[in-house]
């Protein structure tokens, strides 16, 4: 029971550390006089997975590899398929060209070079495949390639700066410190309740990572995109899912990777393959019907497909 009702905190831990990170750091970003673009597409998008980074380093240190792994897959196909797809339902979202001709793409090219990274047995007829330090270092360095785009879109019209609070200097680090803390002991405690959890219950610790944990530490992006849509600003609401996803795959599985190697077992490259297919589906939606505006019917598909995809993983076990 303890360890239950330490998951259940670790969690509370994990989104209020992540909720006082954002807040603090966003609040020194503006008072630096950076623009609103960049504060929304780096602070609040590493902000936002900041609960999938911390989780997949202490899950990688202690050799939980299936819960890394399964926590940014199911993050990204939580993100999609679930946060998007029930805001689109809540409302219809208008999506900017340089999201679906930029943006989604890249969140594409992330999934196929993960993809192709966790590939070694089929490409290489390797005995084992696994994400080498090459392959964080890799994925570290197309990571500094998406920066490089944020910043090249710094004079961009979307203005979200208005809307971050201002706070003092000190108050904003003590922020900062005490979201990083807050965001260290709920990780801990999350892959600790998860392996307990998944020993107890007979079931893989891939599930557990693809699925609570995974919605778990996807709760910033929801508590984000939805807030975002009540204030119909799709620019915002989309381009959390996409930014956040893009940072899961580059800098989240790219960072842990350098930290310590994972092995990959072979059925989590359907769940890569399911990832790729959501993003692809997303990019589509975008060109079809009425082009650049993601409608309410295909929200409805999304979680229709996000409700498959749960039941497909149960069975699997």
């Amino acid at each position: 029971m303890i360890s239950y009702f330490l998951f259940i905190i670790g969690f509370v831990l994990l989104i209020k550390g992540a909720d006082w990170l954002v807040d603090g750091a966003s609040s020194l970003a503006k008072k630096a006089g950076i623009s609103a673009i960049v504060i929304g597409l780096t602070v609040v998008a590493f902000g936002t997975s900041m609960p999938e980074f911390v989780v997949n380093v202490l899950a990688g240190i202690k050799g939980t590899a299936n819960i890394a792994l399964g926590n940014i897959l199911g993050s990204n196909i939580v993100n999609i398929l679930l946060i998007l797809g029930l805001s689109m339902i809540i409302r219809p979202l208008i999506v900017k060209n340089n999201t679906i001709w930029k943006e989604i793409p890249l969140a594409v090219l992330a999934v196929v070079v993960l993809w192709i990274m966790a590939s070694d047995i089929f490409i290489d007829n390797a005995p084992a495949s696994f994400l080498s330090r090459a392959d964080g270092l890799i994925m570290i360095l197309f990571f500094l390639i998406f920066l490089y785009y944020i910043l090249s879109i710094r004079h961009s019209d979307v203005e979200i700066g208005d809307k971050i609070k201002k706070i003092s200097y000190s108050t904003s680090f003590l922020m900062i410190v005490g979201g990083l803390v807050c965001l260290i002991l709920g990780g801990k405690w999350i892959v600790d309740g998860a392996i307990l959890i998944a020993e107890s219950l007979g079931v893989s610790e891939a599930l557990i990572g693809l699925t609570i944990v995974a919605i778990g530490t996807s709760l910033p992006e929801l508590a984000t995109s939805i807030a975002a849509v009540v204030k119909k600003n799709s620019d915002i609401a989309v381009g959390n899912i996409i930014g956040s996803n893009i940072f899961n795959i580059f800098w989240v599985l790219g960072a842990t990777s350098l930290i310590k190697p994972l092995p990959i077992s072979t059925e989590i490259n359907i769940d890569i393959l399911v990832t790729l297919f959501a993003t692809l589906l997303l990019f589509v939606f975008t060109l079809i019907g009425e082009r650049a505006k993601l409608t309410r019917g295909q929200g409805v598909v999304f979680v229709g497909l996000y409700i498959i995809y749960v039941i497909y993983l149960i069975i699997r076990g």
